[in-house]
């Protein structure tokens, strides 16, 4: 399982012209044609010659050839069957290895060479994913899971058992009977607060970003009662079920679900102010020239790309600075730069580095007649600027 700090990791990486190259290979499994699971192998066995042959032409030193003989070796233990997907980044020239297993929805098995690893199947995968927890409730029970990536693992259980009932009699007109009910209701609020209390202390510490409850209906209204103003911010959603039949299996199932639909939903609400606060030129741009202005400047808080953007753009050898003319020299450091036949790579690198929120917008005609592309800003510089000379 990937974390922040290793994807961080990769996206700072580049490689010298003499260090050779920056290798990265993604796997994903399919469902076999045949009993020899053959498919991959021989995939992977075409794109790595494919690769040898680009190293040899562009002069890289023995690492690269080693790290995709190494790679080779590692496709041919992988099967079409297998649950997981898998990434590979390596430079052989530093030492560098990194694999990392993923759910199964990438685009396909990939191979590439660059100077710097490619991350856009991973920035896809992870989109703008939280650190989510999933807590299952009922009257007597709380369970809590960790969910990221497609994977879950169970933390803690809090068992609440209730007081034992002494006596049979009901007392004088029901009074012992009233009372015990009371009793027990007393205590299952206690049993709400304290998985509450869990709830809010977790998130303080920093253990989760989003939470998603499952809890029955008929006891979702107390529970939440309890939940703290900023728990119920954090708060992704809950769903009706019950705690004691369902399986760890189910529970992923059903949270990525609702993981998806949410990430879905919010991508959409995002590229809808993005595009409002545009219009009105305020915290907000769009288009791939502004979006780049933005970034240079530091404003961008949020970035939004269409599933199939694509644009060709240059980027400076020197300070890395990203420009969507074609010119032959920085305009920042008058360093010579190189053309990218698509820039979004480096857009989503520049992005991870700088700990930018990333969402992926699909299926919006609005979004695409845009640019496909756009930001919401922390700031913006113009106006800043604008402010203080008029305060001056």
């Amino acid at each position: 399982m990937i974390t922040r700090k290793e994807l961080r990791e990769l996206a700072q990486f580049r490689a010298t012209r003499e260090e050779g190259s920056a290798v990265s290979f993604y796997f994903e499994p399919h469902t076999p044609q045949n009993k020899s699971h053959r498919e991959e192998t021989i995939l992977a066995k075409d794109m790595v010659r494919k690769a040898q042959r680009e190293a040899d032409h562009n002069s890289h030193n023995g690492s690269t050839r080693a790290d995709l003989n190494r790679i080779l070796e590692l496709a041919e233990g992988l099967h079409g069957n297998q649950a997981r997907a898998k990434a590979v980044f390596a430079c052989g020239s530093r030492n560098f290895w990194r694999e990392f297993d993923l759910p199964p929805q990438l685009l396909g098995t990939q191979l590439f060479l660059n100077r710097h690893f490619h991350l856009r199947p991973l920035a896809a995968l992870l989109g703008a994913q939280p650190h989510l927890w999933v807590a299952l409730v009922d009257r007597q029970k709380a369970r809590f899971f960790d969910l990221r990536l497609d994977e879950i693992q169970e933390r803690e259980e809090m068992v609440h058992t209730p007081p034992a009932r002494r006596g049979r009699g009901e007392g004088h007109a029901g009074y012992d009977t009233s009372h015990a009910d009371r009793r027990a209701s007393d205590d299952l609020l206690h049993h709400y607060k304290d998985v509450a209390e869990h709830l809010r202390s977790s998130l303080e510490n920093g253990l989760f970003d989003k939470v998603i409850v499952g809890c029955s209906d008929l006891n979702w209204r107390e529970l939440e009662a309890q939940f703290h103003p900023y728990l119920k911010k954090a708060l992704l959603s809950h769903f009706a079920t019950d705690v004691i039949k369902m399986t760890t299996e189910q529970i992923r199932e059903r949270a990525s679900q609702v993981l998806r639909d949410s990430l879905g939903q919010r991508s959409h609400e995002l590229a809808r102010e993005a595009l409002s606060q545009a219009k009105s030129h305020s915290r907000g741009v769009t288009g791939l020239r502004r979006v780049l202005r933005s970034l240079d400047l530091g404003e961008v808080q949020t970035l939004l790309i269409g599933q199939n953007f694509s644009h060709p753009a240059v980027e400076c050898n020197g300070c890395g600075h990203l420009d969507a003319h074609t010119v032959r020299f920085c305009p920042a450091c008058g360093r010579e730069t190189r053309e990218l036949d698509d820039v979004t790579e480096a857009i989503i690198l520049t992005a991870i580095r700088r700990d930018i929120e990333l969402f992926y917008v699909k299926d919006d005609p609005e979004f695409d007649r845009a640019g496909n592309i756009a930001a919401l800003l922390r700031f913006r510089a113009d106006q800043k600027k604008g402010t203080m000379l008029a305060a001056s």
